[in-house]
């Protein structure tokens, strides 16, 4: 073989290393672990919470009347570091009604609670790891910013994670000790961003454990 044809033999075999390396690109990077955060004082523990306990917060069993607020559906996977999705994870959330109130004995302050507001839901992922409520958009509790709770534990009843959900580019944020504390990639992985969907507004927020 002469120099001549030795290097159009080169020439091709890296044009078709890379032309291979965009059709068949390697794997993505492992994603992030979802950030944790506190508990909360108002988490509702079994015999605090509506016997109507599922994944639409927005309708109580046997009133007729719908929760207040601007309705979402919130969804989204629950996967691990590899973007495997982790089926049979029961996802629970809480969060305050319309008025800032929680469906919590301790949250004593003088304000109606929203009756017609479920205030806690639970959601068990499918094959695919997806999990999906029917809530309201957070409201703003003293001294927080809009925010809502969130727990997942695994088939077995172990608890895996305890986070909560923002409002992308809400102001209150910047303000927010939980919020601040976390990088901005943690900030943007649990901040929800609104788009109009089939059934009105939705968000998605993916939870990585």
């Amino acid at each position: 073989m002469n120099a001549s044809q030795s290097n159009r033999r080169g020439v091709l075999a890296g044009l078709i290393a890379l032309i291979g390396s965009a059709v068949f690109p390697r794997p993505a990077l492992s994603a992030a672990l979802t950030a944790r955060a506190t508990e909360g004082p108002f988490y509702p523990t079994p015999r605090l919470r509506l016997n109507d306990v599922d994944n639409d917060l927005v309708k109580v069993l046997g009133l007729v009347q719908q929760a207040g607020g601007e309705i979402i559906t919130l969804h989204g996977h629950v996967t691990d570091t590899d973007g495997t999705p982790l089926s049979g994870h029961r996802v629970e959330i809480w969060q305050c009604d319309i008025n800032g109130k929680y469906l919590h004995p301790g949250d004593d302050r003088d304000v109606a609670y929203d009756r017609g507001f479920q205030g806690f839901g639970h959601d068990v992922t499918d094959a695919d790891g997806r999990y999906t409520f029917r809530t309201i958009k957070p409201s703003k509790y003293p001294g927080r910013t809009p925010h809502i709770h969130a727990k997942v534990f695994d088939e077995k009843g172990h608890e895996l994670l305890t986070t909560q959900f923002y409002e992308a580019g809400n102001a209150d944020n910047a303000r927010d000790w939980l919020f601040r504390r976390m990088s901005p990639d943690q900030a943007r992985a649990v901040s929800m961003t609104y788009f109009e969907g089939a059934d009105g507004e939705e968000t998605i927020i993916n939870i990585v454990l």
